[in-house]
C-alpha cells in the first residue's frame, strides 16, 4: 500500500473519484498541480493536503474555493486579497468572510455577495464584516431578509 502513495497514476485516479484522498499521496505528489487540481475540483476542502506552493497557485485556489468557499481558509496569504477568488469563495459560501483579507472585509460587493450567500443561517457572515459596513443598509437587509 505504501508504494501505492507514490504511484502518479493511481493517486490521480483516486483523488479524481474522492479529493480528499490527496492526504494519503506521497509528498511529491502533493505537489503535482495536476494532482492537486484533480483533487479540489472534486473537493475544495482538499486544498489543506496541497504542498504549501500549490496553496498559492491562483488557479488551484480558484477552484478549490469556486467548489468550496471554506477552502479559502488553507490558501496562501496573498490570495486571500485577490479579489476574484475572494469574491468566488464568499458566494460559495459566506462564512469564508472570516478568512479573507483584512482590506477585503471593507469592500462592500464582497460583504454584500457573503451575507446574500449566508441567508440561510441568518446572515451571520455579516460579524465578519467592517465596521463601517455592519450598519450599511443594504448589507444589513440582504443579511436579514
Amino acid at each position: 500500500a505504501e508504494s501505492m502513495k507514490g504511484d502518479r497514476e493511481i493517486v490521480l485516479a483516486a483523488v479524481t473519484k474522492d479529493g480528499s484522498a490527496l492526504q494519503f499521496a506521497a509528498g511529491s505528489l502533493k505537489s503535482d498541480q495536476e494532482i492537486v487540481l484533480a483533487a479540489v475540483s472534486r473537493s475544495g476542502s482538499a486544498l489543506q493536503f496541497a504542498a504549501e506552493s500549490l496553496k498559492s497557485d491562483r488557479e488551484i485556489v480558484l477552484t478549490a474555493v469556486s467548489r468550496s468557499g471554506y477552502a479559502l481558509r488553507f490558501a496562501g496569504e496573498s490570495l486571500k486579497s485577490d479579489r476574484e477568488i475572494v469574491l468566488a469563495a464568499v458566494t460559495s459560501d459566506g462564512f469564508a468572510l472570516r478568512s479573507v483579507a483584512e482590506s477585503m472585509k471593507g469592500d462592500q460587493e464582497i460583504v454584500l455577495a457573503a451575507v446574500t450567500s449566508d441567508r440561510q443561517y441568518g446572515g451571520s457572515a455579516l460579524q465578519f464584516a467592517a465596521g463601517s459596513l455592519k450598519s450599511d443598509q443594504e448589507i444589513v437587509l440582504a443579511a436579514v431578509s
